[in-house]
């Protein structure tokens, strides 16, 4: 098993930042590609940014230029900065161990909320 522990939540006016953390814990042999994902009511959870063992990145389109994904591999951490927060990245934000490949464990959420 590997748990998750998600960092980093609040109230942000638009135009503000935040940076999210997310240690894990457990069952660790390696590191493992790690992301985050986000999602509102109503909606599917969605990915927001994803990270390789080697650093590689990858990240939504509407995150792009605003959002970085980066790594600790000895704190077995990732860290989302955003800049520049819209109203629409107002979300619980989850952190991921896995992305589905062979493994896929989930942190409990952290609320993001993006208002004046």
């Amino acid at each position: 098993q590997v748990q998750l522990a998600e960092s980093g939540g609040g109230l942000v006016q638009p135009g503000g930042s935040l940076k999210l953390s997310c240690a894990a814990s457990g069952s660790i042999f390696s590191f493992n590609v790690m992301g985050w994902y986000r999602q509102t009511p109503g909606k599917q959870r969605e990915l927001v940014a994803a990270i390789s063992s080697g650093g590689g990145t990858n990240y939504a389109d509407s995150v792009k230029g605003r959002f970085t994904i980066s790594r600790d591999n000895a704190k077995n951490t990732i860290y989302l900065q955003m800049n520049s927060l819209k109203p629409e990245d107002t979300a619980v934000y989850y952190c991921n161990y896995g992305m589905g490949q062979v493994r896929n464990y989930w942190g409990q959420g952290t609320r993001v909320t993006v208002s004046s």
